[in-house]
């Protein structure tokens, strides 16, 4: 977005050096700031609102102001932003114009990562928290002392990062505007590929280009983890020598005999027994997550024992299945899910929890996905017993195409819209009842309704 020919950020990001964080309450931004601070830099950031995440910052001593002005570049050595941010912000133009090198939160944390031996970059359509989140348990039980980087809060960390003193980073790898093709990954691991992003890619092909790239950045001696049983995984990295996860033989790792639930199953690594699973999260996505982390840890040589007990001290991830509490007899959970794949997988996992009703209330993430993915959505939304839609979550977008949430309540049989969260919270306090599961779903706010429902019980 911004030409940084000229500027070699490895100059910029030293102790003694001041950067401007635009952003700087996202969910990769914040942990950057952080780390950054640690390393011995002077660090300040904007966003725009307020939030628990500006507040954590400020605690830990970074100034950050809120709304955007060229005011707030004073002083600073560089200029990071997120990919959300572009060139008529109002800081992004006044660097531009100062001459203040603008660079991108993917090059920042690609500098980072090269100051390590190992770093493992966990990639895919779906599944990235989860299983950077599983990754990080299995390490962190085999005393490797990572440094960590996932998108979204892991409660035994207490946050989405941590600064290690070892020879590892783990770090969740997005495709979105080709973020992760700044990464130095010496292990790649790619969950799968689906069409999502379609604001910035072209097409599904055009997406597997971006992820076959990110494979071929891993080195020689490096290793590329795919899932075997993903066809456009597979088609990507074609011609590529890669290790292969499955939920059946026929893989250099994989899992058989699962329970019902899927919480507990054998894992085969090399055609050898290796050890016995017993998860805490439901669902055949978290079985596979789990064995994807297995492999990755296998192929780092760490023990059964260890990859046994870091996945079964695993109980999710923030936002991730969260359990936020109870209203009337209903249990509430929380969860990110914003594509159709990721809703397929949540609705059909909650099936197996045995519930009364699954209730759920999702507020679609963006207006080009939710047009792009239209029927999918449709289709998976019918799943719930019943389903309460919230206005579409806009994020970086504009709404140019003229689309509503109510669109897609024309076309789910029984199904509710509702034009604000506030509307939504009465609605689900008006069906709740004992032994009812209450799913508040989406990637932006839609959060808060669960937090207000647990917080009002009467």
């Amino acid at each position: 977005m911004t030409d940084t020919e000229h500027f070699n950020i490895h100059d910029y990001l030293v102790p003694g050096k001041r950067a401007h964080l635009v952003g700087i309450g996202g969910v990769s931004m914040r942990p950057l700031g952080l780390v950054l601070q640690m390393k011995g830099m002077t660090i300040t950031g904007s966003d725009m609102n307020s939030s628990v995440s500006t507040q954590e910052l400020e605690h830990n001593g970074i100034r950050v102001s809120i709304g955007h002005s060229a005011e707030n570049i004073r002083g600073a050595d560089c200029i990071i932003r997120t990919a959300a941010v572009h060139n008529d912000n109002p800081e992004i133009a006044a660097a531009r114009a100062l001459g203040i090198p603008v660079f991108e939160r993917a090059e920042a944390w690609g500098v980072i990562m090269q100051r390590y031996k190992h770093a493992i970059c966990i990639a895919g359509t779906h599944g990235k928290t989860t299983t950077s989140s599983m990754v990080t348990h299995i390490f962190l039980q085999a005393e490797k002392n990572p440094t960590v980087m996932i998108g979204g809060n892991l409660p035994i960390l207490g946050a989405g990062h941590r600064v290690g003193q070892g020879d590892y980073i783990i770090m969740e790898s997005c495709e979105y505007c080709n973020s992760f093709l700044n990464f130095f990954p010496t292990t790649a691991l790619i969950l799968n590929i689906e069409e999502d992003h379609l604001d910035f890619f072209k097409d599904l092909a055009d997406i597997q280009a971006s992820f076959r790239r990110f494979a071929e950045l891993v080195p020689n001696g490096g290793t590329v983890v795919a899932n075997g049983e993903d066809e456009n995984t597979m088609k990507a990295l074609d011609g590529l020598d890669v290790v292969t996860f499955g939920m059946q033989p026929g893989y250099r790792v994989y899992g058989t005999n699962f329970s019902e639930d899927y919480r507990s199953f054998d894992l085969y690594a090399g055609d050898q027994f290796f050890c016995h699973l017993n998860l805490r999260v439901y669902g055949r996505h978290n079985a596979q997550n789990a064995i994807a982390a297995a492999a990755v840890a296998w192929c780092y040589g760490i023990d059964a024992e260890a990859i046994q007990d870091g996945l079964a001290s695993f109980g999710g991830a923030g936002r991730r299945m969260e359990y936020k509490g109870s209203y009337h007899g209903a249990d509430v959970y929380d969860d990110y899910a914003h594509h159709p794949g990721e809703l397929h997988a949540l609705f059909t996992a909650a099936r197996m929890m045995g519930y009364k009703r699954i209730i759920a209330a999702f507020q679609p993430h963006t207006y080009t996905r939710t047009a792009a993915l239209f029927d999918d959505f449709v289709r998976e939304l019918q799943l719930p017993d019943v389903t309460i839609l919230a206005e579409i979550y806009a994020a970086r977008e504009r709404n140019t195409i003229g689309i509503s949430s109510r669109d897609l309540c024309t076309q789910i049989p029984g199904s509710s819209y509702c034009s604000t969260l506030p509307q939504v919270t009465q609605q689900l306090r008006d069906l709740a009842q004992p032994g009812d599961l209450i799913l508040t779903v989406g990637a932006g706010d839609i959060y808060r309704v669960g937090d207000s429902l647990c917080r009002k019980e009467d």
